[in-house]
């Protein structure tokens, strides 16, 4: 099963979000945007795992989960990954995100699955392009004022993407396992 790691934004961090991106005057056309429902902050991204591994890949990924503590958060702002990904970004205690991030890492490293070896960029992607040529600048600006009240990420998430399976043919994400962040012992 194709899997990721993540942490997701409550509903009214979701909601405010919406509106935030709503109220955008730049064309859409050119952009596939995300649905609210699956918006989510990306720790891993684990690819294809067999049953063996995910057994195994979970014991470690409770572990990690029960060594952080919950995470106060915002998003805010507006960026992008040259013209291809627009995103918001996120703020708070990016830091201690990046420990927990770089923890699930290693925990799938050691399940023995292969990992993305990059610096890790905490934001939540909005919209793709869809076209040939969509400049994000616009969109990425009008986002720059944008900001969120905080949340507390207090979970972490295995989530099972179904690639083509949800609406228009988008990926339909179904949480796999998820645990609670600080419960040492637990």
């Amino acid at each position: 099963m194709r899997l990721f790691v993540a942490l997701t934004p409550p509903p009214d961090a979701v909601d405010e979000l919406w509106t935030a991106r709503e109220v955008l005057r730049t064309d859409r056309s050119g952009l596939r945007w995300t649905r609210p429902e699956q918006w989510h902050l990306t720790l891993a991204f684990l690819g294809e795992v067999d049953d063996a591994t995910l057994e195994d890949l979970t014991e470690r990924l409770a572990r990690v989960a029960a060594r952080h503590p919950p995470l106060e958060l915002s998003l805010g702002g507006g960026g992008r990954f040259g013209d291809r990904v627009l995103w918001t970004r996120v703020r708070g205690e990016t830091d201690g995100l990046r420990r927990l991030a770089a923890s699930v890492q290693a925990a799938a490293r050691r399940a023995r699955l292969p990992v993305e070896d990059r610096p890790y960029r905490p934001h939540l992607t909005l919209a793709r392009r869809a076209g040939a040529h969509t400049d994000l600048r616009p969109a990425a600006t009008e986002l720059a004022g944008f900001a969120g009240r905080p949340w507390t990420a207090e979970e972490l998430h295995l989530v099972r993407s179904h690639l083509g399976a949800g609406p228009g043919g988008t990926a339909r994400h179904e949480p796999v396992v998820s645990w609670q962040l600080g419960l040492r012992g637990a």
